[in-house]
């Protein structure tokens, strides 16, 4: 399997931008699902990449893009699942069958595949499960048994559940209980991780907000095993030129560099993220003398 020290591999195909047409919306809980009308992007989606919309029309005062992880992508479609939170998200999910978008895609680097046959634990967050489907289609055609851990705050919050159900054995959790058993998915991946005998998973994949990739890639590194992160880092403009997505990342020399989430990532080592460090200047990160900052 690719190393857990390497960076994630780069994505096989260039992206395009196209004005897209939706061509299927429905509600999911607290999220709205999309099925966007978009051969080229589709074929050259990888899971673990995204999408970035314009948002707001073209008259609109919305410059920066929004980007989504890519849900699905299959028969000329691209499925994405938006959450409405601020003014951009809620104007994508209020897009009706019909309406077109500008959409730039696939953007990012692909989650790693293992060796064919290497049990995998997929563990997705609220939304960021929708974004584990892909994974899980993949490593089950590579003879790969899936586990599948979903959380949320609550039943609403939940995603792609039935979905993954399809493909592996799903684990639910629900801070509240209203859905599965209570708890977070981290204390659900810990149980599974003990409760496994040696070789029973081989590597973690996780997609979610911050504070849980960073507890899963605790827990993998703990167990010895590989983990890869789809990191939730705010993603202006997709293509790495604004600078507004980066976090400090340990490379294969051991030393500390700023990554940019859309082009570095959005898919990193479990281990080479510092999630203590994000949002911060580190003092030990490549170029942190010529800012001025000194050793503790």
């Amino acid at each position: 399997m690719t190393s857990l020290t390497s960076p994630a591999a780069r994505a096989a195909h260039p992206p395009v931008q196209r004005v897209v047409e939706v061509s299927g919306r429905r509600p999911v809980g607290a999220y709205v699902e999309l099925t966007l009308a978009a051969p080229e992007i589709a074929e050259r989606t990888e899971p673990g990449q995204f999408v970035a919309f314009a948002v707001g029309g073209p008259t609109s005062a919305h410059l920066l893009r929004r980007s989504i992880a890519i849900a699905g992508a299959a028969d000329g479609a691209v499925t994405v699942m938006v959450a409405p939170h601020g003014p951009g998200s809620t104007w994508l999910a209020g897009l009706q069958v019909g309406d077109t978008v500008d959409v730039v895609g696939p953007l990012g680097r692909p989650y790693p595949m293992p060796s064919d046959g290497t049990p995998a634990v997929l563990v997705g967050g609220g939304y960021g499960a929708a974004a584990l489907r892909g994974l899980a289609a993949r490593l089950r055609a590579a003879g790969s048994p899936v586990i599948a851990i979903c959380g949320a705050a609550s039943a609403d919050r939940l995603s792609s559940v039935d979905e993954l159900g399809e493909l592996a054995e799903v684990i639910v959790t629900t801070d509240d209980g209203s859905a599965g058993r209570q708890g977070r998915v981290t204390d659900a991946m810990a149980e599974l991780l003990t409760s496994r005998a040696p070789g029973q998973v081989g590597v973690v994949y996780a997609c979610g907000p911050m504070a849980m990739l960073r507890a899963v890639a605790e827990a993998a590194t703990t167990a010895g095993l590989p983990s890869y992160v789809a990191v939730e880092e705010s993603m202006a403009c997709g293509v790495g030129v604004c600078m507004t997505c980066v976090l400090p990342v340990v490379g294969e020399d051991g030393r500390t560099r700023f990554s940019r989430s859309c082009t570095d990532g959005p898919v990193f080592g479990g281990d080479r993220v510092r999630f203590a460090d994000v949002g911060t200047l580190p003092w030990d990160v490549v170029g942190a003398d010529a800012m001025g900052v000194v050793a503790p």
